[in-house]
């Protein structure tokens, strides 16, 4: 598929362009299913009805938290950005919300122990401890804030709960990866 090349643009008026390698009723009907439902009706209220582009990232994940009424919220961070993870909780915790705060050292494994090529014995990253633990808490809805890139991988594919990320790592652009296509 080619659809930033697309001059056409149908689907943006409803018209399917023929090249899609999925059946749209199929497509339609896992719409339908409770888990998709809900989460779509939430996600449009965040957006539908002029809110589009009126909140931030944060203001729309703490909407979304409540009204999904996640009951257990954990937060994945990167020790480099604890000052921010440690703002986030205060944040949560204005707006009635508790965060559970899991740093990628947790556990303290070593970075020769999790890479059998290193030599380095410093702490490394642990994002499979990092989703043991969140997945231990039965947290419902998990937040990714600077995970860096495989570990966030790592992470996603052991997470058992609905997660989202909040902050990129990019330590050149300030975490907003963005910048690099537009200079």
């Amino acid at each position: 598929m080619n659809c930033v090349g697309c001059l056409d643009k149908g689907c943006r008026t409803l018209n399917a362009c023929g090249t899609e390698k999925f059946d749209q009723e199929i497509i339609r009907s896992e719409y339908q299913e409770d888990e998709n439902e809900n989460i779509i009706k939430v996600a449009a209220e965040l957006v539908d009805n002029g809110r589009a582009g009126n909140l931030s990232r944060l203001q729309e994940i703490i909407e979304f938290i409540k009204k999904m009424n996640y009951n257990k919220t954990g937060l994945d961070y990167c020790y480099g950005i604890e000052k921010d993870a440690k703002l986030l909780k205060e944040k949560f915790k204005r707006n009635g919300l508790k965060l559970s705060t899991v740093s990628c050292t947790v556990g303290g494994v070593a970075q020769d122990e999790v890479n059998e090529n290193s030599c380095i014995h410093k702490v490394s990253c642990n994002p499979l401890g990092q989703a043991h633990q969140l997945n231990s808490e039965e947290n419902d809805f998990v937040i990714i804030m600077g995970i860096c890139l495989g570990h966030d991988i790592l992470l996603q594919r052991n997470l058992k709960c609905d997660f989202t990320t909040f902050v990129v790592k990019d330590r050149i652009h300030g975490h907003n990866p963005l910048a690099a296509l537009r200079n």
